[in-house]
């Protein structure tokens, strides 16, 4: 017989709990109130011949209650019923008020090293975190069934942003701001007309960045060749200014140079305006610009232009307040190779070795491969929504492929390692368990959707009623944006190396690990195509990104079954499929492996390849961003760019043995004297990290 926990998890019956339970309500009754031996064996025995072969606990807890009451002892019965109740009231009692005063007085260093682009000290970021400790509290006690509580909480599986549950918000996107800039938008009430020049859409572009973040709580993403029509307006607006007073090379020339300063302020506006708006998440819209040239478009020339001057900017830095340039985190750059760019000779390959040189400086961009995806996506070339989220092929009631006004209903990740440790190399117990809780996972997953049923466009306008997602009346449910495969909902999983590891006893870069690895990718990858067969959802694999994912699960794991070589000694796990940090390997094998990989997770996944100061080495990472292009779909360099300021050392602060940022030059360990950026998911992070996540960090090892 089985017995089904609150968690979901099923396990073997074990009497002894049973025994132990009914002793230690003996403990509080009279004497003539107690269940003798002979009685617990009677009720042990009830529950054991039970004609189900898989129980509820609640069901066993109810037959003990029934047996006693049979047997008269409605004394021992009122005592183990309390008990009963007491610990369900403690799982669903009230947890928020301490985290929240923590917070406030700046002692809580869980939620301070969740998220390493919030500043915790700032009080619109607080405002939003206590929001979302309510809401945290409230979806663990109220909103979700116990069981994916009790398997969240356990580390079972991790139910993503469950600080904005309460609120019926998606979690990611990519923005139709095609629609939004030609037929224009209303914000606070006030109607904001198609642009007229490209400063104005720059502008318009950012407002809108900044509203869609407030209402929902991931990443979002934006093609910035839908701007290109913008400057072609501004250029035909300065040659019908000055064709009365000049012509020929001159009124060229005058319009170039004007046309240059506009495109120069307009970019500027966006750098400037997406790393200074706060939304009301508290922070800096999690932004992605989608860099790509197609020579078959109508304004391919103003398109290149922009990309260049993006990049241009972006390889200068921003200057932080003291004055230094630094890399910023956002925008999130994407830079798409394509024949014509791909460094084999193409009419675009310079603005190619503009983007390697940025990269070598600024980490961005990073890199998506037009040839590998239109291989995985039906022909189709596409941005991620945020940093690595991708949609599934969908066709509207034409037939025609659509991408942009589309979204991610929510996340929820699968803990593999702890799959691993449980099975102790037993592959029989080890795909029991797995399918138990994918199951699990789904019954997650599918919270996030109910919870959006029912939602009224009124909700978030700008997405519902504007053309972020959608042009819906007032009133209307979004319902239809739900279903069909219009939007996706994400499996996520983590620890494909530590698993590996705890069932085949190497890393999944060997033979025998690898096969191990990609039939579990492949056994994740047909839950969520099976999950999308039967229920027309858009079910898809995703390698979660995991900043602090990595450290929460080691964590709860090494609590629970202790230290173990390789897995939870390190403080943390593995992203997704990712190489181990600490394996040497070298960037083209890495890629190489990784893609098969990748290809199995089409809801979302990214490569990276660890790198030195690239700056005085560019042909060397050309030849990296040249083989990307026949070899893995979306991949990113992790170069080094750092400041300190007390010496002015710019180059690569390292994390010494006590696990403190340092400087190299002057030993400066004063955080609130440098500046470090690092990738630590798909986005780069710059108020430093957690626990798990530095010592990820620190273990890295080159891999050029």
């Amino acid at each position: 017989m089985k017995v089904q926990k609150r968690d979901g998890r099923i396990v073997s019956f074990n009497k002894e709990k049973i025994r132990a339970a009914i002793e230690k309500a003996n403990n509080t009754v009279e004497a003539q109130e107690r269940a003798n031996q002979e009685l617990i064996a009677d009720i042990i025995d009830c529950v054991e011949t039970t004609a189900e072969d898989v129980i509820a606990v609640e069901s066993i807890q109810d037959r003990i209650e029934e047996h006693l009451v049979r047997c008269n002892k409605y004394g021992l019965a009122k005592k183990y019923m309390l008990y009963r109740y007491q610990r369900a009231l403690l799982r669903k009692s009230n947890t928020t008020d301490e985290s929240i005063l923590k917070l406030i007085r700046n002692e809580n260093k869980e939620l301070a090293e969740e998220n390493s682009n919030k500043n915790t000290r700032l009080a619109s970021t607080q405002r939003d975190y206590i929001a979302g400790e309510v809401s945290r509290d409230v979806t663990r006690r109220l909103l979700l069934p116990e069981k994916i509580t009790l398997a969240h909480e356990n580390g079972v599986l991790h139910f993503h942003d469950a600080d904005y549950f309460i609120q019926p918000i998606f979690n990611c996107c990519l923005i139709d701001i095609a629609d939004m800039l030609d037929n224009g938008i209303v914000m606070n009430g006030k109607l904001i007309e198609s642009p007229k020049s490209f400063q104005v859409a720059c502008i318009v572009m950012t407002q809108i960045i900044a509203a869609v973040a407030s209402n929902q709580y991931g990443g979002l993403s934006v093609s910035v060749r839908h701007l290109a029509k913008y400057l072609r307006r501004s250029r035909e607006k300065y040659e019908r200014e000055l064709c009365k007073e000049l012509e020929g090379k001159i009124l060229d020339r005058v319009v170039n140079l004007r046309l240059e300063d506009e495109l120069r302020s307009g970019v500027q506006t966006i750098q400037y305006q997406i790393n200074t708006l706060m939304t009301t998440n508290g922070q800096a819209p999690f932004v992605t610009l989608f860099l790509q040239i197609d020579p078959k478009d109508e304004y391919v020339k103003e398109n290149v232009m922009i990309i260049r001057e993006i990049l241009n900017q972006r390889l200068k830095g921003i200057k932080n307040e003291q004055g230094v340039c630094v890399t910023p985190a956002f925008p999130k750059l994407v830079y798409v190779l394509d024949e014509w760019n791909c460094l084999k000779g193409g009419e675009y390959d310079d603005v190619t070795r503009l983007a390697v040189r940025c990269s070598a400086k600024r980490m961005y961009p990073d890199y998506i491969s037009g040839k590998k995806m239109r291989e995985n996506y039906e022909g189709n070339v596409f941005s991620c929504m945020g940093c690595r989220s991708f949609l599934s092929p969908w066709k509207d009631e034409k037939g025609n492929y659509k991408w942009e006004g589309r979204f991610n209903q929510g996340v929820v990740s699968i803990n593999l390692p702890q799959i691993g440790i449980l099975a102790q190399g037993n592959e029989e117990k080890f795909w029991n368990l797995l399918e138990e809780r994918l199951e699990l996972c789904r019954e997650a997953l599918m919270c996030r959707h109910k919870a959006l049923l029912g939602t009224l466009s009124d909700v978030s306008p700008i997405h519902w009623q504007y053309g972020a997602i959608a042009r819906m009346k007032k009133g209307e449910v979004i319902d239809p944006y739900l279903k069909n495969g219009y939007s996706t909902l994400s499996l996520g999983y983590i620890g494909i190396y530590e698993m590996t590891y705890l069932m085949k006893g190497v890393s999944h870069t060997k033979a025998q690990g690898r096969e191990f690895a990609l039939k579990v990718m492949k056994a994740l990858k047909a839950a969520a195509d099976r999950w999308r067969s039967e229920t027309g959802l858009g079910f898809s694999l995703y390698g979660t990104p995991a900043e602090s994912l990595c450290y929460r699960f080691a964590h709860i794991d090494r609590e629970k079954y202790g230290v173990i070589e390789n897995v939870t000694d390190k403080g943390y796990y593995t992203n997704s499929y990712h190489v181990d940090v600490r394996e040497r390997i070298n960037a083209f094998e890495k890629f190489q492996f990784e893609s098969d990989f990748q290809d199995l997770s089409s809801g979302g996944a990214i490569s990276y390849a660890e790198m030195p100061d690239m700056t005085n080495n560019p042909k060397a990472l050309e030849t990296m961003v040249s083989y990307l292009y026949h070899n893995i779909l979306y991949a990113e360099f992790n170069t080094k760019s750092d400041v300190c300021h007390v010496c002015g050392f710019d180059g690569e602060l390292t994390i010494n043995e006590n696990m403190e940022w340092e400087c190299p030059q002057c030993h400066n360990k004063d955080r609130s004297k440098m500046n470090v950026t690092r990738r630590t998911c798909g986005y780069l992070g710059e108020n430093f990290w957690n626990d798990g996540k530095t010592r990820e960090i620190k273990s890295r090892v080159l891999h050029l």
